[in-house]
């Protein structure tokens, strides 16, 4: 029987908690007994909310198209794909400017992969794994990509991804890893912007509590700072991110 959902901090309580990361906060969605269907909602709506707080069509611009060629397949690595929406929307933006890309969407939890392998295509593969697995298999990739997985790690988490995706990266190649900056103004404008809907659009699912979740659990700009190996930097993107970027020619700056 799934497990009934966790009841949201009032918004005051929430907002004074922010000074510091609540890493022990959990997600409703990463709960191994959550309600299938709700699940199901999730993954849907992630398309609507990812493409307004995870802008990928500026990510696609600034980082991934750079790398791409209309002569040479390029690849990229979509580590932590949740529901496969993203990895799509950049497939498609590479397919309107007739550059040559494939994409490996990965995902630890088996229930986000049959999900996502709803969208597999030629271009398109999906797969449970993590990056050690792709490290001790060989893999290298133009692009590794990630979209809000940094809040779910762990210090010790956050380092053995940035040690994989260094090894994971191919020479002349680029790594981001984006996520959403914690503040009392991200958190109180996701609030915001989804109660309107919490009864309509996102009812029967996660986003709106694992949104603000989400929040809580994220870093801030020095935090992450502190924490980032030689070679990586942090830049904060509109709105409310942040993006971890690590490459040749980050490294050589």
């Amino acid at each position: 029987m799934p497990r009934p959902a966790a009841r949201e901090p009032g918004l005051l309580r929430a907002l004074a908690s922010l000074v510091r990361r609540d890493d022990h906060a959990i997600e409703l969605m990463d709960d191994p007994a959550a309600d299938p269907e709700a699940l199901d909602r999730t993954y849907r709506r992630f398309g609507i909310v990812n493409r307004i707080v995870s802008r990928p069509a500026a990510v696609y611009e600034e980082w991934v198209r750079p790398h791409l060629s209309p002569t040479r397949t390029s690849r990229l690595l979509d580590v932590g794909a949740g529901g496969g929406d993203l990895p799509l929307q950049i497939l498609r933006h590479a397919e309107r400017d007739g550059l040559r890309l494939e994409v490996l969407a990965i995902d630890p939890d088996e229930r986000a992969v049959r999900y996502a392998s709803r969208h597999a295509e030629p271009r398109l593969q999906v797969r449970t794994a993590t990056t050690a697995d792709l490290v001790a298999e060989g893999e290298t990739f133009d692009v590794v990509w990630s979209n809000h997985v940094l809040h779910h790690l762990t210090p010790a988490e956050l380092g053995a991804l940035l040690a994989d995706t260094e090894r994971l990266v191919a020479r002349g190649g680029i790594a981001v890893h984006g996520d959403i900056e914690r503040s009392r103004g991200a958190y109180l404008a996701f609030w915001a912007a989804t109660l309107p809907f919490a009864a309509t659009l996102f009812r029967g699912s996660f986003i709106r509590a694992d949104g603000l979740t989400s929040v809580r659990r994220s870093y801030s700009a020095p935090e992450l700072a502190r924490a980032l190996p030689r070679g990586w930097r942090v830049k904060r993107a509109f709105p409310a991110r942040l993006e971890l970027v690590w490459g040749s020619e980050i490294a050589d700056d």
